[in-house]
This record gives C-alpha cells, sequence and structure tokens, in this order.
C-alpha cells in the first residue's frame, strides 16, 4: 500500500524549485530562486544545509567532480569543490531584466538551461545546451523556462514553456533536438504546467502552478494519475531516497496573499513509483 504524502522540509520558501537528488552524497537537492538559496537534505537523518548563491539562482545541479553548477540570473555558475575556488562563471552573459530558471543534466552530461524576463515577457528567455566546456548553443526562445527531462532510453527530450501549457516532446541524438509535438495541454482552470521529472516507465510527472496538483502522464500524452497537494503552487518534482522510489515535491508562497501553511516547503510522496538514476553536468 502506497504511504501518504508527508513533509520533508517545513520552509517558507518563497520560490521553491528545482528538486535534484544526488547519489553520491545521499541528499536532495532544491533552490529557493528569489532568496537566492540552495538547500539540501539528507532523509537518513534529517540533516539540511542552506548556502547563499550569488544572485538568484534558478536551478542547482551535482558536478560529476564535485560541487554545484547553477542556472543563476546572469548566466550559469559553477561552485567548487575546491575550497579556494568556491565560485567561477562557466557562462556569463547578464540581459538587464531577465533571470535562470529551470534546469536539467541530459544523459551526456550536458545542462540545458531555461530563463525567463522578471515581467514574464512574452519570448523573452530562451532554452540554452551548455556543453562541459561552456560552448553555449541556444535551441529555441521561450517565455518561461520551465520543465525538461528525458525518457530512459534518451531518445526522447520533454520540455514546458509555462506560457504555452504545454508539456512538449523532441526527438533527441543528445546534442539536437527535432520533431517538436505536443504531448499534452493542461485546460485552464487547472493550474499552470512547471517543472517535471520523467520515471522508469517513461511517464511524465508534472506539478501544476495555482493547481495544487501533480499529474502523471504516459508516453502516449494519457493522464494517468493526479495527487491531489496541501499547496496551491507546487513548482517541481523528482525522484530521490533509497532506490529512487521517493517523489519530492518543491513549492511557492510568492505572490500569495493567504498561502496555505505549507506553502514553501519541501513535500514527499513516499514509493510514488520507480525514477531514473540522474547523470551528473561533466564540466
Amino acid at each position: 500500500m502506497k504511504r501518504r504524502l508527508t513533509v520533508a522540509v517545513r520552509e517558507s520558501a518563497l520560490l521553491g524549485e528545482g528538486p535534484t537528488w544526488d547519489p553520491a552524497s545521499g541528499r536532495l537537492i532544491w533552490v529557493d530562486i528569489l532568496s537566492s538559496r540552495v538547500h539540501t537534505y539528507d532523509p537518513a537523518d534529517g540533516r539540511r544545509t542552506v548556502m547563499l548563491a550569488e544572485q538568484h539562482a534558478g536551478a542547482a545541479k551535482p558536478r560529476a567532480g564535485g560541487g554545484l553548477v547553477v542556472n543563476l540570473r546572469d548566466g550559469i555558475g559553477l561552485y567548487g569543490p575546491e575550497p579556494s575556488r568556491p565560485f567561477s562563471w562557466l557562462v556569463h552573459d547578464p540581459v538587464p531584466g531577465r533571470r535562470g530558471n529551470d534546469a536539467a543534466v541530459a544523459p551526456d552530461g550536458s545542462l540545458w538551461a531555461g530563463s525567463m524576463r522578471y515581467d514574464e515577457r512574452y519570448g523573452g528567455g530562451a532554452l540554452i545546451r551548455v556543453a562541459p566546456g561552456g560552448t553555449v548553443t541556444e535551441a529555441f526562445t521561450v517565455t518561461v523556462g520551465n520543465g525538461t527531462g528525458w525518457s530512459p532510453d534518451g531518445r526522447t527530450m520533454y520540455y514546458i514553456d509555462s506560457a504555452t501549457r504545454r508539456i512538449d516532446r523532441f526527438r533527441t541524438d543528445g546534442e539536437r533536438i527535432m520533431d517538436r509535438a505536443t504531448l499534452a495541454t493542461v485546460e485552464r482552470g487547472a493550474g499552470v504546467p512547471d517543472g517535471l521529472t520523467v520515471d522508469a516507465d517513461g511517464c511524465v510527472w508534472v506539478a501544476l502552478w495555482d493547481g495544487a496538483q501533480l499529474r502523471r502522464y504516459t508516453p502516449r500524452g494519457e493522464l494517468d494519475r493526479t495527487v491531489e497537494l496541501p499547496v496551491q503552487r507546487p513548482t517541481a518534482c523528482a525522484f530521490g531516497g533509497p532506490g529512487l522510489r521517493d517523489l519530492y515535491i518543491t513549492s511557492a508562497r510568492t505572490g500569495l496573499a493567504r498561502p496555505r501553511p505549507l506553502s514553501g516547503s519541501l513535500l514527499v510522496l513516499p514509493d510514488a513509483g520507480q525514477g531514473v538514476p540522474g547523470t551528473p553536468f561533466a564540466g
């Protein structure tokens, strides 16, 4: 019998985002974008750490050699692991009024990073691929660059530009994405698609901002499961914990006149399914 949703970390994050399991440390990494904080959580003992980033931090992912790659306001930054080099820019490309948002590491170790304008102006952001050495390739413009993930065989990439209300899919050979198509569209009134993760069955889990839900779509785009949540603005989800069986969910309280008590907390749905091992950034 599946266990009930519970609270992993009670927090008041303004814009919790980007949960990512780091198998090397056995910890979950997540960010509070608007507070410029990178959090870690160890479910084995409940220990937490909080690091203040240089700028608003849209996502933080583990690096193959240790440390973190972070999608910041003005580009892509690297943290550690060397004590003498706690921070450096891999890509420094400041654009007034724009910031980094969600990001994900592809099976080949590259980083796919989205951006957006603070005012959410149409077409004000971009989805870019960042090679381990820092070479940037822009895929296309976006409005609110959000969830990104890959099928278990790595041949399909899923992507969300929240302004479109769609979960899109692409055929991919690693470096390139091709043949864009719509997997599913979220109907108006049900919330806005935000972050996503893909499970071992190839199904896509999507957090619905202002929808208080997670949804699971099959590879054919059929709605397979709905999980009601005690927060109005869930932002993203990721499998973690022993065996990658537990589904962690970040949430936000920014912009809410009367946030629910758990808004901004990190939630967990134990034994939700089977996750796929992630790839650390190769840079």
